[in-house]
């Protein structure tokens, strides 16, 4: 079989990449549309309920690396043409999603005294347990969601998982409007009613997910729940295997954002409305990113399957170029339209918005030195997780954001008198830091693998 040119090489990557991208963005307005709800409502539920999703999300990162998990290893096995192995690895990744999901429920039951621990206020600890106590129902739903995300866009089946998540942004719209405030005849819930529309939402999209899974033409030869309570030891710690270190990977940079945030907060209230503000633009960006690293993962893993080294280099090469392409269209954006882009979220007429707005565009001018930077560490990750390196990548985002970042930050926006810039000049160290790694990582990866394929 000749080699793929690199026009075909990016076509593949941008059919499965494209819905997963939009995918992504709808996922940002589920959240985007619960603040806003909520905003309306009360700012003490507004509150709790951040709280509430901030330590859901933290969970659910760090239970989605089994999820996470499928998706190379099926991309590898379909490479390999091991159709068996695509089954065993998916039914197992859906096994250790539930068993995490079940796990973690009495943290969220018994969440109001460790959020009081923690320094929240009586008020907000307690709407904030009652939102994960309905709403940590979810997590098993949400990590079988993300399970089946990973499966069909391994199998190449992205556009089902763009349209499924576009549907639960619109049910999740209705849900949310009718039982937070009582509209149609329906019982005003508060955060009780935004955390029902949240498990329902979960669980309506695992259902279509799985229907699709199950009863779509193409992908009933795999029988993904035949005999599903059989247990797969071999499969069970494939997954598991690959799937911690990707878990807490991503609590590594969960971590570098957070600490981040807190320290902003230190520096003034000002600072801390404009990093929220620009992060919202920056993570809009990220998610394109994002986007192409996952068809980047499927690609090398099929690739890796396959034992085609070539393939792998080269498909790895063209994802890079566009996932460079883009974030230099970004920072070209960032630079010419900053005060553009800071006035979509204020209103310009009310107090402090002006100092907002310049502190904004000041952040947003280091957004773009930390753009490519975020770019290349989330492509080398889903290249490295494409031929199954998971543990090295971890080690080097805990030691780039824990141990240099972090601290870089405070240093510079602190004993350096530096402020809010300091602590963004941090994440790009950090971001750099992690991508140089990785990136490293992976071409010595590629150079051993080329030697043992012989090609």
């Amino acid at each position: 079989m000749s080699p793929l040119s690199p026009l075909a090489h990016a076509r593949a990557i941008l059919v499965l990449g494209l819905p997963l991208i939009g995918s992504h963005l709808a996922q940002m307005a589920l959240h985007v549309t619960d603040t806003v709800l909520l905003g309306w409502y009360g700012v003490t539920e507004l509150a709790a309920v951040v709280l509430a999703t901030s330590a859901f999300f933290v969970i659910f990162l760090l239970g989605s690396g089994f999820a996470q998990a499928v998706m190379p290893l099926v991309a590898s096995a379909l490479g390999a043409g091991d159709e068996t192995r695509v089954r065993r690895d998916a039914r197992m990744g859906l096994w250790l999603s539930i068993a995490f999901g079940l796990a973690c429920y009495p943290l969220f039951w018994w969440s109001e005294p460790l959020l009081m621990a923690l320094g929240q206020k009586p008020a907000v600890a307690v709407l904030a347990q009652d939102f994960l106590r309905i709403g940590g129902i979810g997590m098993v739903p949400a990590l079988l969601v993300m399970t089946l995300k990973s499966y069909l866009a391994a199998l190449e089946k992205t556009q089902v998982v763009l349209w499924t998540t576009v549907l639960a942004v619109l049910v999740n719209g209705v849900l949310a409007y009718g039982l937070i405030f009582g509209h149609w005849g329906w019982p005003e819930l508060g955060v009780e009613g935004a955390a029902i529309a949240s498990v329902t939402v979960q669980a309506l999209s695992f259902v279509v997910l799985a229907l699709y899974a199950h009863a779509q033409p193409g992908l009933r030869r795999f029988h993904l729940f035949q005999r599903f309570w059989r247990a797969d030891a071999e499969a069970l710690r494939s997954v598991f295997r690959l799937g911690w270190p990707i878990g807490l990977t991503g609590l590594a940079e969960s971590a570098l954002f957070t600490a981040t945030a807190l320290m902003m907060g230190w520096v003034g209230t000002v600072q801390l409305a404009a990093h929220g503000i620009t992060m919202e633009a920056v993570a809009l960006t990220f998610m394109v990113h994002l986007g192409l690293s996952n068809a980047a993962t499927v690609r090398a893993g099929k690739a890796d399957g396959a034992g085609d080294a070539r393939a792998l280099r080269d498909g790895a090469k063209v994802a890079i170029a566009m996932s460079v392409g883009f974030g230099l269209a970004m920072i070209a954006l960032f630079l010419s339209f900053g005060p553009q882009i800071i006035g979509l979220f204020l209103d310009v007429s009310k107090p402090g918005a002006a100092e907002i707005m310049t502190f904004g565009v000041k952040l947003l001018a280091v957004a773009a030195l930390f753009q490519m930077a975020d770019a290349m560490q989330v492509m080398a990750l889903g290249l490295l997780r494409g031929i199954h390196d998971t543990r090295v990548p971890m080690i080097a985002a805990t030691v780039s954001y824990w141990l240099i970042g972090i601290p870089a930050g405070y240093v510079l926006g602190f004993p350096f008198g530096m402020g809010g810039i300091g602590l963004w000049l941090g994440l790009v160290i950090g971001l750099a830091f992690a991508a140089t790694l990785m990136m490293w990582r992976f071409w010595q990866r590629c150079g051993v693998q080329r030697k043992a394929m012989g090609s």
